[in-house]
């Protein structure tokens, strides 16, 4: 991966706008919060910033308590050649915050896998290939590579049960913060149990794929 400063080209398939590792992303999210002034932005953005307060309370909270499943652990410290995960995500992402510290802090059990985060909404024309369509944008994605910039694997945005009962909720009439509302309070009992399960099945059938 060729990284100059303002503009990344990712494998040669794309060029991003910016990659940032964990930290930076984490950095860059906490010193938006601290600089921003309400005063200046729009409805939306002071929707977002709302958004982004609270998920840096989630993120935290989920580094606090991150108790490693074993299961998880072996089958991540059997990879022997460099992986990359490339994680699209958004600040306000409320599924970003839930899901992606345990794939971050899961990854840091094994040094050959290397975290790079990109911003969607600035780079939607190099990211669409992984969505079904620019309508359907939903982040976080997760999408591993090999050390040649093959694809190995895509996850997101949810567990598969969390976005069952999106959908659930959504059939059944309640509104976008009703089911947010209901879907973060599934995220807070399941404590990335759901997840760490499909991380099991996702990391099995990659070791079957790869050995």
């Amino acid at each position: 991966m060729n990284k100059n400063k303002g503009i990344t080209k990712f494998f040669g398939k794309h060029t991003y706008n910016k990659l940032y590792t964990y930290d930076e992303f984490s950095e860059l999210s906490e010193n938006e919060i601290k600089n921003a002034d309400v005063n200046l932005l729009s409805d939306q953005e002071k929707i977002y910033l709302e958004y982004s307060k609270i998920n840096l309370q989630r993120t935290t909270r989920i580094h606090k308590t991150f108790k490693p499943n074993d299961n998880v652990v072996k089958l991540i410290m059997q990879f022997d050649k460099p992986q990359t995960w490339l994680m699209i995500t958004e600040h306000w992402c409320g599924d970003s915050a839930q899901n992606l510290p345990y794939f971050v802090m899961y990854a840091k059990f094994n040094p050959l896998i290397n975290i790079q985060i990109v911003l969607r909404d600035s780079n939607l024309e190099a990211i669409d290939d992984y969505f079904n369509s620019p309508t359907t944008r939903s982040i976080p994605k997760i999408i591993g590579f090999d050390e040649n910039g093959d694809e190995l694997f895509i996850w997101g945005a949810r567990p598969k049960i969390a976005q069952d009962l999106v959908m659930q909720l959504k059939a059944e009439g309640f509104s976008k913060e009703e089911f947010n509302e209901k879907l973060h309070l599934w995220y807070g009992r399941n404590r990335g149990k759901e997840l760490e399960k499909e991380m099991i099945s996702l990391f099995s059938t990659l070791l079957k794929k790869i050995v």
